[in-house]
């Protein structure tokens, strides 16, 4: 039996949470075409990694996972955007295993935690099938 996940802690939640080919022109016309679904993890991975700068490690502290893991979470977000940017597929950023950081923390990897103050009630628990 495989060992439960663990939550993995976000700064934020993203902004925006769609993302469609320019041929698309609203959600509800590209509701039939196939969708690449990013997880909020894979998303604040991503933004750690390579919109902030942080290493693996760094970013694995921050989200208090492994490196390892950080590693195979990017690798993964990395695939699901390139396939939406090359095949023209919807993007969503929904779900997973995650927490929202409760902020002022002593290990951010920022001096000021930057938390959205609209996200300071949410809870980000989801899994995604």
């Amino acid at each position: 039996m495989a060992r439960p996940q663990r939550s993995r802690r976000v700064c934020s939640t993203p902004a925006f949470n769609l993302f469609l080919p320019s041929f698309c022109c609203s959600s509800d016309e590209a509701a039939g075409t196939d969708a690449v679904v990013l997880t909020i993890d894979e998303y604040e991975v991503l933004r750690l990694v390579d919109f902030e700068g942080l290493t693996h490690s760094e970013c694995a502290r921050q989200m208090n996972i492994s490196r390892t893991t950080a590693t195979e979470i990017c690798e993964a977000a990395r695939r699901k955007t390139a396939s939406s940017l090359v095949l023209g597929k919807k993007l969503y950023i929904s779900g997973g295993n995650w927490e929202l950081c409760s902020g002022g923390r002593d290990d951010c990897y920022k001096s000021v935690c930057f938390r959205d103050e609209a996200d300071a009630d949410g809870t980000g628990t989801a899994n995604v099938t």
